[in-house]
């Protein structure tokens, strides 16, 4: 199959440099278009609380958030990728199965990130629950470590 459009979840970790990377060399190679998306995390409480303030909800979050968005869009366009920047507030798993609808993606490209076997039963997973919510394949980018040097 030829991805035509692939949205690329990026936030500036190694986990999401990982996925840029990746994500990079198959939208080049499909000459596919990759709307990069990063989500500010929001919950009810925080949203009550930053609301009180005269500042808007999330301001210095989202200026960092755009910052970082900014570098994955350069990095995108040097080589050479059709490519458009998106920042959204909400839960990232609700926000990228929106996108990837609205954008009627044909993949999603994310990055794994390592969690304790706790973690992962107390917060859920993000792989999982997309999956639920995706409507298009999913594609998740896991650094390879490095090789063992036998002495």
């Amino acid at each position: 199959m030829v991805f035509r459009t692939m949205l690329l979840c990026y936030d500036g970790t190694r986990e999401g440099h990982t996925a840029l990377r990746q994500g990079t060399e198959l939208a080049s190679a499909c000459g596919a278009f990759v709307p990069l998306l990063a989500v500010v995390r929001t919950s009810a409480g925080a949203i009550v609380g930053e609301s009180l303030s005269s500042e808007a909800p999330f301001a210095e979050q989202t200026r960092q958030v755009e910052e970082i968005l900014s570098e994955g869009v350069a990095r995108l366009t040097e080589r050479g990728i059709k490519t458009k920047g998106h920042v959204t507030l909400g839960e990232p798993i609700d926000e990228i199965a929106r996108f990837a609808k609205t954008l009627e993606v044909d993949l999603i490209v994310l990055g794994h990130r390592t969690r304790s076997a706790f973690a992962r039963w107390w917060g859920g997973s993000v792989g999982v629950s997309l999956l639920d919510l995706s409507t298009c394949s999913i594609l998740v980018c896991i650094e390879n470590p490095a090789p063992e040097t036998g002495t």
